[in-house]
């Protein structure tokens, strides 16, 4: 039997927010893997000149694929023009990694329904402008893999988060969802999800505080807590493994997954240093829903359908 190039080890792969942090390491890893991938960036001859010129420096170091795209996820021209230039470079894409997105951190109420509105377009309304822009090429190949960059946050909500985590169980949800919708199309759906990491990206240190810090003073001193949370995020790190928790470990979880044949991958990727227990939520959760799908019976929706 003949394999189809959607059935290579070699996939071509387009990683959104891949100039630096978490999307920068998995686009490294999934290259060094053998992978054709795309770090998408938005500004590459202008903003971000000097991270695509280190993406490109890291496939020659490295003899690797690792090409910098033009890609901004908050533009659907801007997102269908980079699949467009990934589709006439390569002839198709086989995985997408939605994992652009933006922390804020703080007093809730300090918020204003303007920002909640900003965090809420770029961590979950750009995976439809992106999903929007590959889904015609997935089902056109009828093969591909959505990926989707969560967090452990929306299964144990912590406090002074309450727009990101919002955001992110927006996306999440929708992920799933569509999930089923494209899953006899022969696309698989993984869903990362990571817990918090303190090195190896700037997500805390670039954190958007609330716009109106008046608000958030009103909460005394447990409106100082927000500061004090990467330190002790990382002192859970250091007590469990010795070290703080690496960036790189979710580029090494997905590398791993996509490595397993389509129909037998996990819906949830848990990649947790701290050990919330996630992974217990997620087994209750998948137990309980497939007993309902059955109930409806649209079961198979549940799951891609292996290849031939």
């Amino acid at each position: 039997m003949s394999i189809s190039i959607h059935d290579s080890p070699r996939q071509v792969v387009v990683v959104t927010g891949a100039g630096s942090g978490l999307g920068q390491a998995v686009a490294e890893k999934l290259a060094l893997a053998g992978h054709i991938v795309y770090a998408g960036m938005r500004g590459i001859a202008s903003r971000s000149a000097e991270r695509a010129a280190t993406a490109l420096q890291f496939g020659t170091d490295n003899q690797v694929t690792l090409r910098p795209l033009e890609l901004d996820v908050l533009s659907d021209t801007g997102c269908r023009a980079a699949i467009d230039q990934v589709v006439f470079e390569q002839g198709r894409v086989d995985v997408l990694v939605n994992n652009a997105g933006m922390l804020m951190s703080g007093v809730a109420e300090a918020f204003t329904p303007e920002q909640f509105l900003t965090i809420l377009d770029t961590n979950a309304v750009s995976w439809l402008r992106m999903n929007r822009a590959v889904l015609p090429v997935m089902r056109r190949q009828k093969a591909g893999t959505l990926v989707y960059v969560s967090s452990t946050t929306t299964h144990i909500a912590e406090p002074f988060m309450a727009t990101y985590i919002a955001s992110k169980a927006a996306g999440e949800a929708f992920a799933e969802s569509i999930g089923f919708e494209v899953s006899q199309f022969g696309i698989d759906t993984i869903i990362l999800v990571p817990g918090a990491f303190t090195q190896g990206t700037q997500h805390f240190a670039h954190s958007n505080p609330p716009a109106e810090p008046a608000v958030a003073a009103q909460y005394g001193d447990a409106a100082e807590t927000v500061t004090d949370i990467p330190a002790r995020l990382e002192a859970i790190d250091v007590a469990r493994q010795g070290h703080p928790a690496d960036v790189a470990s979710v580029g090494d979880a997905l590398v791993e997954v996509l490595g397993q044949p389509r129909g037998t991958r996990p819906r949830r990727v848990i990649v947790d240093a701290q050990h919330k227990g996630v992974q217990d939520i997620d087994a209750v959760r998948t137990e309980r829903q497939r007993a309902f799908f059955t109930a409806l019976g649209i079961d198979h929706l549940i799951d891609v359908p292996a290849h031939p």
